[in-house]
């Protein structure tokens, strides 16, 4: 088992990781009867997006000695009704104006983010849209 979730009531849940025991907890958010004091559960799929997206950059660009450290992501979330879903996951990654890569290593980089296991487990009709800015 991965983790273990406890719902607390007011549409609040508290998730442990067992392998750590770090606790994040999820609120419904405030378009749809919560609270919105912690991520929504949605919120928490686009922040799987994005941090799976820099994980799986940054173990390739250490094998190809990169150093991707201060790569400030932005994530934004577009959802839609009938069913009410995520419809839109926008990511834009803007890398240090210290990193220097040649194009070859940008093409890699980017080829690894796109194909990251979170971008490959998103149902085909999910439109998400990755902007690397070099």
């Amino acid at each position: 088992m991965t983790a273990s979730v406890v719902y607390k009531g007011q549409l609040r849940c508290q998730c442990t990781h067992l392998q750590s025991g770090t606790v994040i907890e999820t609120d419904a958010p405030t378009d749809n009867r919560g609270k919105g004091e912690r991520f929504s559960p949605t919120d928490t799929v686009c922040v799987a997006l994005a941090t799976c997206i820099i994980t799986t950059m940054g173990i390739k660009a250490s094998d190809m000695n990169i150093d991707l450290t201060g790569t400030a992501i932005e994530v934004k979330k577009h959802m839609i009704a009938d069913p009410r879903r995520i419809g839109q996951i926008d990511v834009t990654l803007n890398f240090p104006a210290t990193l220097k890569l040649d194009e070859k290593e940008r093409t890699i980089m980017q080829r690894v983010g796109d194909n990251c296991p979170v971008a490959k487990s998103l149902h085909p009709d999910l439109k998400v849209n990755v902007v690397y800015n070099w």
